[in-house]
């Protein structure tokens, strides 16, 4: 008994210095939003003088950096993305998971090896597609990259559609339940979980993305999401002036996903916790 004691204290510490470890960036970054002194390169840790004027600036100095369009755009790009792609991902997912179709087999091969390349591979034949249909530089075609490229992660909700008994489904039919009936009323409230997952992850990842916004958007000074902004802001004429803005920016980008996070916490640990329950 005592071993075991001993042992889960080794383990609370070391979870306890690797959260340390975890936080020290996000310490970093939030210290430094508040820092009133300029530039990047200082040798001190803690800030001489603190200030709220960085975010202040943020909204107010918007001469050179937009960042409230930055931030709207890609606020905007995001809650599209999110709800078309995990509309995607659910149907796809369930077909494949309960389906059985010609060409199914091959179809999840294919989905498999091309999930397996970057996508910054494509990054080119997918800029010369939009600018063929005139969609280059807009936020509309930010939508259909981050959307349409979606598809291809259903690997996981598949694997989530796998453990739900086939026995709900086909005693739905015996009470003529139709297949999308089956799926709406019966599959997505079982699977909250992979719904809570596959709606982060599609959030985050246009939230976040700089390749392929750069790519699209080009010198559309307008239509930058944050990414592309705040990226601006520590190019080598600018770092100096502005890094402690970055800071500042840097916090509010992060604070969508954790409230989202926190939000949608309660209904993943209901649904780990709810389970299936057949009568």
């Amino acid at each position: 008994m005592k071993k075991v004691k001993a042992a889960n204290v080794v383990i609370y510490i070391i979870l306890t210095v690797l959260a340390i470890i975890w936080l020290i960036p996000i310490f970093f970054l939030l210290v430094h939003s508040l820092r009133g002194e300029p530039g990047a390169a200082i040798k001190y840790i803690f800030p001489k003088n603190y200030t709220l004027d960085n975010y202040t600036r943020l909204f107010t100095d918007r001469e050179l950096f937009d960042f409230p369009r930055w931030y709207l755009n890609t606020l905007i790009v995001s809650v599209c993305s999110c709800i078309l792609s995990t509309i995607y991902v659910l149907m796809i997912s369930y077909a494949l998971s309960r389906l059985r179709f010609k060409g199914r087999g091959g179809y999840m091969k294919a989905g498999l090896i091309l999930n397996m390349f970057p996508g910054f591979m494509s990054m080119i034949a997918v800029y010369f597609i939009l600018k063929a249909v005139g969609l280059t530089q807009s936020l509309l075609a930010l939508i259909l990259v981050y959307s349409g490229t979606s598809a291809l992660t259903y690997y996981i909700a598949k694997g989530f559609f796998d453990t739900i008994p086939m026995a709900l489904d086909e005693a739905a039919r015996i009470d003529g339940a139709s297949k999308a009936t089956i799926f709406w009323k019966i599959t997505l409230p079982l699977s909250k979980p992979i719904i809570v997952y596959t709606v982060l992850m599609a959030f985050m990842s246009p939230w976040m993305d700089y390749i392929f916004a750069s790519v699209i958007m080009k010198d559309n000074y307008k239509n930058y999401t944050v990414a592309l902004g705040l990226f601006q802001m520590i190019t080598r004429e600018n770092i100096y002036d502005y890094f402690t803005m970055f800071c500042a920016g840097a916090v509010l980008v992060a604070l969508p996903i954790a409230l989202l996070f926190l939000f949608m916490q309660r209904y993943y640990v209901e649904g780990v916790t709810g389970g299936a329950v057949k009568g």
